[in-house]
């Protein structure tokens, strides 16, 4: 991390560099139900069985990604009523997951048969890695203006993306005519967005003040190559995007506080969501929210009530890609409706608790669904991955201005992995503690100060699964002339106690 700074009286510039590399051990196949119970900890990901029939572990089973950082952002004031900001980031990240793959067809590489002698050999043992190399390009501006009761701004934001995803044979038991380092398969992507918007507050009275926010979001989305699995994907798709805000706040008095809004939104389907469908839609919200602040010495207290209707919503199929991406669809009408509660209570001078909790209901209006061969309409249903109860609370104590401690507590109901309400995809619900102690020293020389922290997670060992997927397949065997929808699921399960040891230096 690199980081200078210009300022005066009117102008701050600063510039940033930054960057991360990352190497791990891929998790992302999950485990099923039997395994859950037995062998919780057991890890599939990069196995395979050499010809004496041992099951091995591939050691280069990882995920290998680096990513760079460039920004340079400028704010300047104009006067005592205008203000100006640019921003400029550009954004360059490549890497690759590699892979041990078993019995793989020469076909799905664009590999030839290979013949010797009488043997015709069509399939192999391989290593193949998938690569992303890709740049993202930003810049963004903004003039706000403020005087009295008016508080307004106009601004703008154009960004690029342009990633290559590509594969490559590093290694195979039978080669063919492939040669080392080939691709099997390239493609490229390239998103461009125009983003302007307007927005402004202004106060009628003394208790009453209204605001409005404009946003216009023009998206071009092309597509070209081969997927990973060699399929064409050929992409043009424009979206326009006009996503209003609007609302008001009245102030009963200086620690009372009420607010009504209203909102439309937007969202584009994203590559890997084409990937796995390429007519999906756009999903588009309509927001209601109706909320009350309450601020004194003691309390900070907010909460708030939402009702949200979708058109197209996207949602977790529940389903996974080959790489354990979640697949998203369209759901056709839905709703999430709600009330969010968040409060500060400050008990004594060192001693506080921060709880918050929401409560809401989240439906498909009618989710229609193939089993056993027949289409049903399966009506209401609850929205994947949509716990009806999330609840967290955080203890704070410092026993001297130097050192805290904190207890950190969540509690997440039940929900289910699919949209079909299928009890084959529930994940029970789970409550959680988690214990950070903070010490700071402030030496007389070199730093500021010196932080020790140290983070317990999980401290009472619970087993729990925070994550997960489901899936159905068709049996058209087992009983000829018969159709058995047959169901399945795959678990994430979670660490026990583990720790985190961290020490800050600040200069």
């Amino acid at each position: 991390f690199l980081q200078g700074a210009y300022s005066d009286d009117n102008t701050l510039i600063k510039m940033l560099a930054f960057g991360g590399h990352e190497i791990t051990y891929q998790a992302w196949n999950g485990i099923d139900a039997e395994t859950l119970k037995n062998n919780r900890t057991f890890n599939p990901s990069g196995t395979y069985t050499d010809d004496d029939g041992t099951i091995n572990f591939h050691e280069n089973e990882v995920d290998n990604y680096k990513q760079d950082h460039y920004q340079l952002h400028w704010n300047q004031k104009i006067n005592n009523y205008w203000s100006a900001r640019i921003g400029l980031n550009y954004t360059y990240g490549r890497g690759y997951f590699e892979q041990y793959k078993e019995n793989q067809s020469f076909s799905d590489y664009d590999l030839n048969d290979l013949i010797i002698g009488d043997t015709i050999i069509n399939e192999t043992d391989l290593i193949r890695r998938r690569w992303l190399d890709n740049r993202f390009y930003v810049v963004t501006t903004s003039i706000s203006h403020t005087k009295k009761d008016l508080a307004m701004s106009f601004g703008s934001s154009f960004s690029l993306y342009d990633g290559d995803h590509f594969g490559e044979i590093i290694w195979a038991q039978y080669a063919s005519d492939s040669k080392i380092n080939d691709k099997y398969y390239e493609g490229n992507g390239e998103k461009l967005e125009l983003n302007i918007f307007t927005k402004a507050t202004y106060k009628l009275n003394e208790k009453l003040s209204i605001y409005g926010d404009l946003q216009f979001r023009i998206i071009d989305y092309k597509t070209s190559g081969l997927t990973s699995d060699r399929v064409n994907m050929l992409i043009n798709e424009k979206y326009n995007f006009f996503n209003p805000k609007a609302g008001f706040t009245y102030e009963f008095n200086d620690g009372n506080s009420l607010y009504i809004s209203y909102a439309r939104a937007n969202r584009e389907p994203s590559r890997s969501d084409f990937e796995s469908n390429v007519n999906i839609k756009s999903e588009q919200l309509n927001d209601f929210e109706l909320g009350w602040r309450h601020n004194s010495s003691k309390l900070s207290l907010s909460t708030n009530f939402y009702y949200m209707l979708y058109d197209e919503q996207l949602v977790l199929s529940g389903k996974i890609d080959d790489v354990g991406s979640p697949i998203r669809e369209n759901i056709g009408k839905s709703y999430r409706f709600g009330l969010e509660v968040d409060a500060n209570i400050r008990l004594f001078n060192n001693f506080s608790f921060h709880p918050n909790v929401t409560i809401s209901t989240n439906k498909n209006k009618n989710t229609f669904s193939e089993i056993n061969g027949n289409l049903l309409n399966l009506k209401e249903t609850d929205i994947s991955f949509s716990p009806n109860l999330i609840a967290s609370n955080n203890f704070i104590f410092h026993p001297s201005q130097s050192f805290q401690i904190s207890l950190l507590s969540k509690y997440v109901g039940s929900q289910f992995m699919s949209n079909t309400n299928s009890v084959v995809s529930k994940l029970d619900s789970y409550f959680v503690n988690d214990l950070s102690v903070i010490y700071q020293l402030k030496p007389k020389t070199i730093f500021k100060s010196v932080v020790f922290s140290a983070l317990i997670n999980n401290i009472f060992g619970i087993n729990y699964v925070s994550n997960g997927y489901y899936y159905t397949y068709d049996d058209t065997w087992s009983s000829p002339g018969e159709i058995t929808t047959v169901e399945g699921a795959g678990y994430y399960p979670q660490a026990t106690t583990n720790f985190l040891m961290g020490v800050t230096l600040k200069f």
